[in-house]
């Protein structure tokens, strides 16, 4: 079974998330295949002056550790990454990441657009972008970017979300390829890792 048309060809998966994205992002990494392909790119908004715990507490869920990357860190499959607080995050042809401390975007640093508008760029037909609960619309230019370039788009299901603006917001901006609740989602992850085997 092929629910969503999936295929061994993406290398990358992008997550962004804000206000209500924690319990999600949480239960899509303690649920995620042990022996998952690809490299997972996060980008939550955080409190900027909290610098400990939020990786942590993601780790101890998780069932691969979480790590926040270095300026110019390769990307690794199989790797999860989330963007550092008050950081801006960005992927860079070559497969590595960046981090910068830009002006904030969306009144946020890091911004979810930034690092998914990078992404696209980079990964194009072959990145995954999903967006969860989130109180503003950053990430709504960064999906509309992911499908331009002829990525994959989903966004957590707004009935479910804590506060439905960012994905309603991502909603608006693009044609959305599924509109998932996170048991779904996890559906979905473990139904692409199928394909890699």
């Amino acid at each position: 079974m092929n629910k969503y048309n999936l295929n061994n060809s993406y290398k990358a998966v992008v997550i962004g998330g804000s206000a209500g994205s924690f319990q999600g992002v949480v239960k899509i990494l303690s649920h995620l295949p042990k022996n998952f392909p690809l490299p997972i790119i996060m980008c939550l908004h955080r409190l900027k002056h909290v610098r400990h715990g939020f990786v942590e507490a993601l780790s101890l869920k998780s069932v691969v550790q979480v790590t926040e990357p270095h300026d110019k860190e390769a990307i690794k499959k199989g790797g999860v990454y989330l963007a550092p607080a008050n950081y801006h995050l960005s992927v860079e042809l070559g497969n590595y990441f960046a981090l910068s401390t830009e002006e904030m975007v969306n009144n946020s640093r890091p911004a979810i657009d930034i690092t998914l508008v990078t992404c696209a760029y980079v990964y194009k037909e072959k990145l995954i972008g999903i967006l969860l609960s989130g109180a503003n619309k950053d990430g709504a230019m960064g999906m509309r970017s992911i499908k331009e370039r002829k990525g994959l788009t989903i966004v957590q299901d707004p009935s479910e979300c804590m506060i439905e603006t960012m994905p309603k917001a991502a909603m608006s901006a693009t044609q959305i390829d599924h509109v998932l609740k996170v048991d779904q989602i996890i559906e979905f992850l473990c139904e692409l890792e199928m394909h890699y085997r």
